[in-house]
């Protein structure tokens, strides 16, 4: 298995916000997570980056885990919790918090794990599906019939979240698992990239090959449609 990352702060925002990365196991499998961090001055980039890092820090201290989503659901509690207390003992960070979507993927299954609307997409037989379910208010919208995935996408209110890590103290993250085969691939991304770029459009890019300027070609697609906000892609290969 093969991963690449990419984050841009985008045209028009001043700091980038995002963070993420990613990490190949001994025995081959892949551990990645984007993160797009929310709050005033600096306190977003605060949030994702540490979010970031603890949950990579417990991931690996975990290794040997026999219940992989518990072993997700561990490290984004860990994740949660700190960035929970840092957001109410430091005034700078008052009300921060960061999404997370984060994968484990091998060669026969993935398992993901997300909150917020950062995105899990899996390309397979020349089909994107996504995974995660947003945590959002369009979402919930959509998902009530009263606004079309079309309106959903330029709606005013589609950046607000209703779940994030660091928002509450317990963490109330969702968990998928979806079987892979040789050739598959997985894009996470922040909203940066999905609010601008259409799913046939990233279809489109991940089958074009070249998987090592793939998410190179993402952000470009991005900054085409004005990327308005930061802007991060992981694309992981089988």
């Amino acid at each position: 298995m093969n991963v690449w990352g990419i984050t841009h702060r985008g045209a028009v925002r001043q700091q980038n916000q995002d963070a993420f990365s990613s990490r190949t196991l001994e025995d081959g499998r892949v551990i990645a997570l984007v993160c797009d961090g929310m709050g005033g001055a600096r306190a977003g980039n605060v949030a994702s980056t540490m979010a970031v890092e603890l949950f990579m820090e417990r991931f690996a201290q975990a290794e040997g885990a026999a219940d992989v989503e518990e072993r997700l659901r561990s490290a984004a509690a860990l994740a949660n919790e700190h960035v929970f207390r840092r957001s109410i003992q430091e005034p700078a960070c008052a009300g921060m918090g960061t999404t997370l979507v984060a994968v484990l993927a091998g060669l026969e299954e993935a398992v993901f794990l997300n909150e917020g609307d950062s995105r899990a997409y899996h390309i397979s037989g020349g089909i994107i599906q996504r995974v995660t379910r947003d945590h959002s208010v369009v979402e919930d919208l959509v998902q009530r019939g009263e606004l079309t995935r079309e309106q959903a996408r330029v709606h005013p209110h589609r950046n607000l979240i209703t779940r994030a890590l660091g928002a509450d103290p317990e963490l109330q993250a969702d968990c998928f698992r979806r079987a892979l085969a040789p050739g598959d691939a997985i894009l996470l991304c922040s909203d940066g990239l999905s609010n601008v770029v259409e799913e046939n459009a990233l279809l489109e890019e991940v089958l074009r090959g070249e998987d090592d300027s793939c998410c190179q070609r993402l952000l470009e697609a991005a900054l085409a449609q004005g990327a308005p906000d930061n802007v991060t892609a992981v694309l992981i290969r089988c």
